[in-house]
């Protein structure tokens, strides 16, 4: 499965839960890291978790596995798919820690080009 097609999926179940403010984050240039960063925003922690609950959902139909999950029922879920990483926020925790202005200003990797 491609990086793109993997993103479809998290963005359409992000979209299904009412995940509010879907960002793609495209960091090829930045990082080795991942292809894409998804930020979205539940508005409760259980919201948050039913969000990356149903991004898992979908994508284990496609047969892939998060490689690492982080942050269960802490108001900021991190699933990894490689070369996709998806974050599940809270309001409170997306604007504490900004990660779209992080990335923004993230330099690109002359190595990666």
């Amino acid at each position: 499965m491609t990086s793109q097609e993997k993103l479809e999926l998290v963005l359409a179940a992000a979209d299904e839960l009412k995940a509010a403010q879907i960002e793609t984050l495209d960091v090829r240039a930045k990082t080795s890291l991942a292809d894409y960063f998804v930020l979205c925003t539940g508005n409760s922690d259980r919201h948050v978790q039913a969000i990356a609950d149903k991004i898992e959902e979908q994508l284990s139909l496609r047969k892939q596995k998060p490689l690492r999950r982080e942050g269960e029922r802490t108001g900021w879920v991190l699933h990894d798919y490689g070369d996709v990483v998806v974050h599940v926020m809270r309001d409170e925790q997306r604007q504490f820690y900004d990660l779209e202005s992080l990335w923004a200003n993230a330099q690109p990797d002359p190595n990666l080009v």
